[in-house]
């Protein structure tokens, strides 16, 4: 059975944003991510592509609180991992989940933006990547 702790969550937040950027930075179209777009509108004065950094940061710190989320959520929900077809199972539900969340909070609400159809696919199939690589992280309860 995975082992659900704080810290499993914390280091498989981070290996799942580091894959799913990876993934990102194949197949996306070098726009700025959402996050930049974030840091232009709310914090900086300049265009999202000059926040490329602090967007990607600003992600990755996203990813890792995720992750915690994810370990805390589980057992609160009375579920547990205990095979890797559920890990990785609960992990695409989870970035479901996230997605909805980015997709509809941040993209229509906080950014106000209007995304095309492959666009927000993309951003499915990111989001996707994510959760199945935090379920098969913490299944495998490397820490």
């Amino acid at each position: 059975m995975a082992e659900l702790t704080i810290l499993n969550g914390l280091a498989g937040g981070l290996v799942a944003t580091i894959v799913m950027t990876v993934f990102m930075m194949a197949l996306g179209d070098d726009s700025p991510p959402p996050t930049a777009l974030f840091w232009s509108k709310y914090v900086g004065d300049g265009e999202p592509d000059e926040y490329m950094m602090q967007g990607m940061v600003l992600h990755t710190l996203y990813g890792i609180i995720a992750g915690v989320v994810f370990v805390i959520a589980i057992p609160a929900l009375g579920l547990s991992i205990g095979s890797m077809t559920t890990a990785v199972l609960y992990g695409l539900a989870y970035g479901v989940v996230l997605f909805v969340g980015a997709a509809v909070f941040w993209m229509d609400v906080v950014l106000d933006l209007d995304p095309e159809m492959p666009m927000v696919a993309m951003f499915l199939l990111f989001h996707l990547i994510y959760g199945a690589v935090l379920g098969v992280w913490l299944q495998l309860g490397v820490l």
